[in-house]
């Protein structure tokens, strides 16, 4: 098939593809189309597959014409895309943007046939102004206190939880199981406000009535009537408690570190563990807050022009994603939201900002790396695994085996490539000190 055809740029990275069909390989798809109708075609009078093209036409034109001028356009445009797709060109379709036609054409076999469609394209930018770029990267320490914070945790999550005796009193920080209810001016329990069966921990205050103090001195078994303050209201509460547990915390020692992990002979080496997982966090921490920094500020001087098929397609991905968090399908979570008095549409708009950032970001960076020629060797892979082994305190070989998968290899290499042009890109701009944070300041998230 002849074919010629004349890419235009238009606004948002979109593009308008003309076609145009030589007038024999129109007349040829027309006749084609023709003869598969005479093959199977039954008109009365006629033997199948007899009848005359003059009747076929004179019966049947305009649907004959128009499914030569589909078939024309499908394999055109599929011939066209395929070349686009094996030369990777920068002007084929994204996949999430489904071609448009202008205007169907006439089929005329006497003439060319001329087509055209609309369609969404990668972003193209060009990134090219760093200037005035800085970047703040805050002063962190790790100290005693960070590492205790650390030891603290794990001594709490190692804690066992055993019954008090009977005739043991609630303290504060203590577990403890209650019913509870509300009580009418004769002290009658009011319908509808009791709790079977409650747990909390004294001392949190997660109860409504907020009666850990006064908890505080009764056993199991044992109950009391309470008036509380609730929302500017006195209410009478009763309260009974049905068991009493105590965090039984073990001390921090070589038996607790054995129990941690195997990999621990004693206390020392569990401390020193924490201490490189610590400085491993901050140090992927600070990298994170210098290169998400750089690229806001690329993003503010290098202009990206979104098509709306691909924040769409982002916008759809975040909501199915929500979606898998609720263990539910986006019907089902577009249901839910209704249920609450919220739209999708609503929830869609507010996220629009920071998927068009984000989106803005991931095509700098893709521009950058495609523009500076990024690739990454055997060699640095192979520094990369034995740079993760390292961290999570396993063998080269348990590294290597989870990368077997092509996709995973894939991330890690990408994730590379993206390391080499951060480091290439800090070189080009300045890098300053930041404010003075504490390590447990850095990682509590943005408001």
């Amino acid at each position: 098939m002849k074919v010629t055809k004349k890419i235009e740029k238009l606004e948002n990275s979109s593009v308008k593809l003309t076609v145009t069909i030589g007038k024999a390989d129109v007349a040829a798809s027309y006749n084609e189309v023709v003869a598969k109708y005479a093959k199977n075609i039954q008109i009365p009078g006629f033997r199948k597959g007899k009848v005359p093209v003059s009747v076929l036409e004179r019966k049947y034109g305009d649907a004959l014409k128009n499914d030569a001028v589909s078939e024309i356009v499908e394999k055109a445009l599929g011939d066209i895309f395929e070349e686009m797709d094996k030369n990777k060109s920068d002007d084929r379709p994204l996949p999430y943007s489904q071609p448009t036609i202008d205007d169907i054409p006439l089929l005329d076999t006497t003439k060319d046939l001329t087509f055209a469609v609309k369609y969404d394209v990668f972003p193209q930018v060009e990134v090219k102004n760093f200037d005035g770029i800085e970047i703040k990267v805050p002063e962190v320490k790790i100290t005693d206190d960070d590492l205790k914070e650390e030891l603290e945790a794990i001594r709490q999550r190692n804690a066992m939880v055993l019954d008090k005796k009977d005739d043991e009193a609630v303290a504060k920080d203590d577990i403890v199981t209650v019913n509870y209810c509300e009580l009418d001016d004769k002290d009658a329990e009011i319908a509808g406000s009791q709790r079977q069966d409650f747990v909390f921990t004294v001392g949190t205050e997660q109860n409504i009535y907020k009666f850990d103090n006064e908890i505080i001195g009764m056993k199991r078994g044992e109950t009391k009537d309470l008036t509380k303050e609730v929302d500017g209201e006195n209410k009478k509460v009763r309260v009974t408690v049905t068991a009493v547990k105590v965090r039984n915390v073990p001390e921090l020692d070589d038996e607790l570190a054995q129990d941690v992990s195997d990999k621990y002979n004693n206390l020392e080496d569990m401390k020193n563990d924490i201490k490189k997982n610590l400085e491993t966090a901050l140090e992927n921490k600070l990298k994170e807050i210098k290169s998400n920094s750089l690229l806001e500020q690329l993003v503010e001087k290098n202009p990206v022009e979104l098509p709306a098929s691909m924040v769409k397609a982002e916008l759809d991905s975040r909501f199915r994603m929500m979606a898998q968090q609720f263990q539910t399908t986006t019907e089902q979570l577009e249901k839910m939201l209704t249920s609450a008095g919220q739209k999708k549409e609503d929830m869609l708009t507010q996220w629009t900002g920071d998927a068009e950032k984000m989106l803005k970001s991931r095509i700098i960076v893709e521009s950058l790396l495609k523009e500076k020629d990024i690739s990454v060797t055997a060699e640095e892979i192979e520094a990369e695994y034995e740079k993760i082994a390292a961290g999570a305190g396993v063998s080269v070989e348990e590294v290597k085996k989870h990368y077997e998968d092509p996709r995973s290899k894939e991330y890690l290499e990408d994730e590379a490539k993206e390391q080499k042009l951060y480091t290439m890109l800090f070189d080009q701009v300045k890098v300053s000190k930041g404010d003075k944070k504490t390590f447990a300041d850095l990682f509590k998230p943005a408001n």
